[in-house]
């Protein structure tokens, strides 16, 4: 995998290639990290890869700890008690090493270590960003273990309230890792539903920044790139999990999406964040259920754009029926099932999810405006299955 190899500064530094994780505590130092904080989920904590880094690091001379009280879906419990754990011992930083959820959860833990205002006053509303203490915020270092929502190159996290169960976007230009290791080696050992799920997740997160409104070319530009890395290696990722080509160009792609992402999200998003809330459903297979549906509502306002990126896709047919059914046959090659009912979504809780999607900060970015009754009709036919 020689020719997948650089170093990248946009959005931050980026060490990208296969081996490059040998570099962490060589970045520890670069970053000013003696006395690190490594946080994962519990079953990383558990492999050999979490093992081989903390001795790595301990044998580089760091004073390195481990907190792993993450949850799939994080929640302010466990920002809490990882704050606790690098306050009491005393450490200067933290490792963001996983997932989503790992690396949302590790950042915010870094976010919070010098604060003293709540966690939910930093939400992502308005310029509330500017409630928290610059000097608070410790530095991170980012290792991501999956191609799927690029939290590692992203300057907020979602953290989940558990008095409301709703997720709330919490938001500092600070948040941002230093430096972010992307060795496509560590992707490997991902099941074949999980790298669908996060693959998809990567490819809507540039699929909804491309579409959002507003005027961003240079973000649009990075999303096109993205779902043409996502189609050419999603399914081979999928097929061949030790395809270490395919997981890189998948991880970049994961980048590409929390990058072009700052233009904006949309309802595909915004119906999936409350169901992860209540249902504790993974965040990526929820958008590639939700996702068809929301592209059907949206085409008045995007279908010019969908047949410009059929073309650049490669599509057979680049129409938005040809876009369209594209999309479905993937979902169907890779195992995303068709409805929001097959992830156990009842038709009881529709009018409460409404409310949740039509009030997510996603929401605002979608191209067609989606208050509660188009959510709940979007519900509907997520549900249902009806196209």
């Amino acid at each position: 995998m020689t020719a997948l190899r650089g170093n990248w500064s946009y959005p931050t530094a980026i060490r990208f290639g296969a081996g490059r994780i040998a570099e962490l505590p060589e970045a520890c130092a670069a970053v000013g990290l003696k006395r690190p904080l490594l946080v994962t989920d519990p079953g990383l904590a558990r492999l050999p890869m979490i093992e081989s880094a903390l001795a790595g690091l301990r044998k580089a001379g760091l004073g390195v700890g481990l907190f792993s009280d993450v949850r799939p879906n994080p929640v302010a419990g466990n920002v809490e008690a990882g704050v606790r754990v690098l306050r009491d011992g005393k450490h200067d930083g933290v490792i963001a090493w996983g997932g989503g959820s790992g690396i949302d959860a590790a950042k915010a833990i870094a976010f919070m270590a010098g604060q003293k205002r709540p966690m939910w006053d930093f939400e992502d509303i308005g310029d509330w960003y500017t409630r928290a203490d610059p000097a608070g915020i410790f530095p991170s270092i980012a290792v991501p273990t999956t191609a799927g929502t690029g939290s590692e190159t992203g300057r907020a996290s979602v953290i989940t309230n558990e008095e409301t169960h709703t997720k709330k976007v919490i938001f500092h230009p600070k948040m941002m890792p230093a430096i972010v290791i992307a060795d496509p080696e560590l992707t490997v050992g991902l099941p074949p539903a999980l790298t669908a799920g996060t693959g998809m997740d990567a490819f809507i997160h540039c699929f909804e920044a491309y579409c959002a409104p507003g005027y961003h070319p240079y973000a649009e530009g990075i999303a096109v790139e993205g779902m043409r890395l996502v189609k050419e290696n999603l399914v081979r990722a999928v097929r061949d999990g030790k395809d270490i080509e395919a997981r890189g160009h998948m991880l970049a792609a994961s980048q590409m999406g929390s990058t072009a992402f700052q233009k904006g999200l949309g309802a595909i998003h915004s119906l999936s964040h409350p169901v992860g809330a209540v249902y504790d459903t993974h965040h990526g297979l929820t958008n590639a259920v939700a996702m068809p549906y929301v592209v059907k509502f949206n085409r008045p306002a995007i279908e010019d754009k969908i047949v410009r990126l059929g073309r650049w896709l490669g599509l057979a047919d680049p129409s938005f029926g040809g876009f369209m059914g594209w999309v479905l046959d993937l979902r169907k090659t890779i195992g995303i099932p068709h409805t929001l009912a097959d992830l156990g979504v009842k038709t009881a809780d529709l009018d409460r999810l409404a409310v949740m999607a039509a009030e997510d900060p996603t929401a605002g970015g979608n191209p067609v405006e989606a208050g509660v009754p188009e959510m709940r009709a979007l519900f509907d036919a997520a549900v249902a299955g009806r196209l």
